[in-house]
């Protein structure tokens, strides 16, 4: 079976949550062997969706959390206590608290991490090349507003040593990275014709 680069960018998602039929899989496979553009679209699109699976990354705004109670108050029926409002939102309860606890991925580090902040990253490109500074644990993509170093002492190394020596990523300028190369990656591909 021979793929053209347009079901190739059909495909992508699904190639990438091996969710295809095994002869297309195998086709596309031999495609990416030969189309450079299309390797590289895949591995773009393979790198946004391992960082973004960070949800560290997003953050409410300030006061979500209440207004969403109040729209949700609002827009309830008046009469509640039903036997089966009562099911219905167990159910819902239950369902969600599975997702959740089957979506997270599992630590890696033996000890209790207290805060979500000093939580390692998760899928950060091994040979992105980060700076830590001074005595913190923390590593930041080179530009971030936070790094400070008191004693001059800034280190520049592969984001993979920086996590073997237990540092942990900077969320603010993370994100601002995350944003920069999506935002590169699409400019690229629209203008190279891939999305057209």
């Amino acid at each position: 079976m021979v793929v053209t680069c347009e079901r190739v960018w059909q495909e992508v998602s699904n190639y990438l949550e091996s969710d295809l039929d095994p002869s297309l899989r195998a086709a596309l496979d031999e495609h990416f062997h030969v189309c450079p553009r299309c390797a590289s679209l895949l591995a773009g699109t393979h790198n946004v969706v391992q960082l973004y699976g960070d949800e560290r990354l997003f953050q409410l705004p300030l006061g979500f959390s209440g207004r969403l109670q109040n729209n949700l108050a609002h827009e309830m029926p008046a009469q509640r206590g039903t036997i089966y409002g009562w099911v219905v939102g167990a159910a819902a309860v239950a369902l969600i608290a599975g997702g959740i606890a089957f979506s997270r991925p599992k630590p890696s580090v033996p000890f209790e991490v207290r805060s979500p902040l000093a939580k390692p990253g998760n899928h950060i490109p091994a040979k992105l090349t980060v700076l830590v500074a001074g005595d913190s644990k923390i590593f930041h993509v080179a530009g971030c507003d936070l790094l400070r170093a008191p004693d001059g002492r800034i280190r520049s190394m592969p984001a993979e040593e920086a996590e073997h020596e237990g540092y942990v990523p900077c969320i603010r300028c993370l994100g601002k990275y995350l944003s920069s190369i999506t935002v590169d990656f699409l400019k690229r591909h629209f203008r190279s014709g891939a999305f057209a």
